[in-house]
């Protein structure tokens, strides 16, 4: 069905793009520049849906849209903003609107939006807000990145911030999991009580159910006093349970009761005690495979797995490692340690490099960094050291026959042209003449299915086609 689409964004060519793009579809777009252009077209009559940006030339869009909504609840907004954070996301869903897209987006995932956003706005009534939203501001949470990956994780923590529901964060060690888990309460009604974190996996087996809902005087030998456990502690606000995979299946069968009916008793205690919590748990292991073998109760796994948030590990969100390096050497300084700054060669060490610890990893390097470097201006070959590595990844050794192509590939460029293998420009030129057969051979692998070929490269499917764009690969490819 056509709809009557109004898009608001200071940049022409953004405009031009997204009406080309709704018009195929079959939509009549109307176009403004500014707020005041979109109150003119307002005065015109009210569209179907509304796409605007958050920063325009005369104010706020998000401002604008809270007011807006207030007038017409049942209008369908979609926000867009280069301002890819965390607190955008959130605000632009406390606004009431129905989507929040970061830019640069994808083409195919605005007509999604807006097929949803016109479905919904035909007659199911008001925006599907859980709850009063929370005044979000500006927690200055280290959750960091302008990826399309961690603008996904943004969209996400933006939606169920405002509700009580259960959410599994998962990822690899050192992704920050604790981070998102801290920001789902900061950001939420629940922030101004206590945010108590329990690492599974640090508290002996034999103590986990004292750790969790405390034990009374004499629950067992040394315990000499009524201990809260954390549950308690917790009231009214937020219990993280860390690790979860690794808590024993006794221990599970305990917390499933609480989590269905709401009630516990301490060990050694008969009063039921009443849980008022939210509870946000997380993990780095494989919980689905972990119930086939039988180590995690399937029917708590369903339990905790109502609101599933997957963190992409470091390595594949290469384009953010600059920004956080940069994040880690500033907090750093705010700590007392000398103050440094980055070379292109260091950036593009630190980017090569997997992260295996992924942010934490990086994080700690930055901190060394900090306080080891002797010249303000950090180059390779100190990160390289910090990082146990070279610059030939002697722990990554090439195939011989790869190895043997580079060389051969060398020695071709430098009888074409005797600078060639020193005028600077030599490693992306190798990593180009590598990436094109790379891309091809995957696509090729996967039937030219780009979704599946972005996960085997374990990258986003939207730095993929821009690769794709950059090499002049064909998008059908």
């Amino acid at each position: 069905m056509t709809a009557q689409i109004l898009v608001v964004d200071d940049d022409a060519a953004i405009r031009l793009v997204i009406g080309q793009a709704l018009r195929r579809e079959g939509h009549s777009v109307r176009m403004a520049a500014s707020l005041a252009e979109l109150d003119a077209a307002l005065r015109e009559g009210v569209p179907d849906l509304l796409i605007t940006d958050v920063v325009l030339p005369d104010g706020n869009g998000i401002e604008r849209v809270e007011g807006l909504l207030a007038q017409h609840p049942t209008l369908p907004v979609i926000i867009l903003s280069a301002l890819n954070t965390l607190s955008t996301a959130v605000k632009a869903t406390a606004a009431g609107a129905y989507d929040y897209l970061p830019k640069p987006f994808d083409l195919t995932v605005l007509a999604r939006a807006v097929a949803g956003g016109l479905a919904r706005g035909r007659g199911q009534g008001a925006p599907d807000v859980d709850s009063a939203p929370p005044e979000p501001g500006d927690p200055g949470l280290p959750l960091i990145g302008r990826s399309p990956a961690m603008q996904e994780v943004y969209r996400v923590i933006a939606r169920v911030v405002s509700n009580d529901l259960t959410v599994l964060v998962t990822g690899e060690s050192g992704t920050g999991k604790e981070l998102v888990a801290r920001a789902i309460h900061d950001l939420g009604p629940r922030r101004a009580a206590p945010f108590v974190a329990v690492n599974m996996a640090a508290i002996p087996r034999d103590l986990i159910e004292a750790e969790l809902f405390g034990h009374e005087r004499g629950a067992f030998t040394g315990a000499q006093a009524r201990t809260a456990g954390r549950f308690e502690q917790a009231a009214g606000g937020t219990l993280f349970l860390d690790e979860i995979g690794d808590m024993p299946l006794e221990a599970q069968t305990r917390l499933l009761r609480v989590l269905q009916s709401g009630e516990f008793t301490t060990v050694g205690g008969a009063r039921l005690i009443r849980t008022d919590v939210r509870i946000v748990a997380a993990t780095n292991r494989d919980l689905s495979a972990l119930v086939s073998a039988g180590r995690f109760r399937e029917d708590l796994y369903y339990r905790i797995n109502v609101l599933p948030i997957e963190l992409p590990a470091l390595r594949a969100r290469r384009q953010d490692i600059a920004l956080l390096a940069h994040h880690f050497l500033e907090r750093a300084a705010a700590a007392g340690l000398p103050r440094k700054l980055l070379g292109s060669d260091a950036l593009d060490a630190l980017i090569a490099h997997d992260w295996p610890g992924n942010v934490r990893e990086l994080e700690n390097t930055m901190r060394r960094v900090a306080a080891l470097s002797r010249d303000e201006q950090v180059r390779a070959t100190e990160i390289l050291a910090m990082l146990g590595t070279s610059p030939a990844r002697a722990d990554m050794p090439a195939p011989a026959d790869f190895a043997r192509a580079v060389q051969a590939q060398l020695e071709t460029m430098a009888h074409d042209d005797p600078d060639a293998l020193d005028n600077g420009t030599l490693y992306p030129r190798m990593i180009a003449m590598v990436e094109r057969p790379l891309i091809e051979a995957i696509l090729a692998r996967h039937g030219g299915n780009q979704l599946k070929a972005a996960r085997a490269l374990g990258i986003n499917r939207n730095t993929l086609r821009q690769r794709m764009t950059l090499l002049g690969l064909s998008a059908s490819a």
